[in-house]
C-alpha cells in the first residue's frame, strides 16, 4: 500500500498536547497503525505526554530542534529516529528558525 502524504489534507492543531503555538499535522490511519507528518513552525513544540497502549516512532525529514525523551534532552535533526515505547513520555520543541518536519509512526499496542 502506498501512503501519499502529499496529497492527505493538513489540519491546524493549535497547542498539540498543550504545546506551544500550532502544528500543521497530516494524518492517515488504518485501524491499529497511525502514520503523521506534523509541521512545527519555529518556536513549536508537541507538548509532554506518555503513550499507553501505544508506542511512536518519530524520523526527522527537515529542520532542528530537542526531543525531551523521558525527562533527558537530546538534539533532533534530519536522519534522526526517535523511539517512544509504551509507558514513556516525550515531546518535542523546533529550536530553529526554520520549520521542523516528522514522520511518526504509531501503532495502537491494545489487544
Amino acid at each position: 500500500m502506498l501512503i501519499d502524504l502529499e496529497k492527505l489534507p493538513v489540519d491546524i492543531v493549535p497547542h498539540m498536547r498543550d504545546g506551544e503555538k500550532e502544528v500543521h499535522l497530516k494524518k492517515w490511519s488504518d485501524g491499529p497503525v497511525k502514520v503523521l507528518q506534523g509541521k512545527l513552525p519555529a518556536g513549536a513544540s508537541i507538548g509532554l505526554h506518555t503513550h499507553e497502549g501505544s508506542c511512536e516512532m518519530i524520523f526527522v525529514l527537515s529542520g532542528e530542534g530537542i526531543c525531551l525523551d523521558d525527562g533527558e534532552e537530546y538534539p533532533f535533526r534530519p536522519g534522526m529516529c526517535h523511539y517512544c515505547p509504551e509507558g514513556h513520555s516525550h515531546s518535542v520543541f523546533n529550536t530553529g528558525s526554520e520549520p521542523l518536519v516528522l514522520l511518526g509512526v504509531v501503532p495502537n499496542l491494545q489487544k
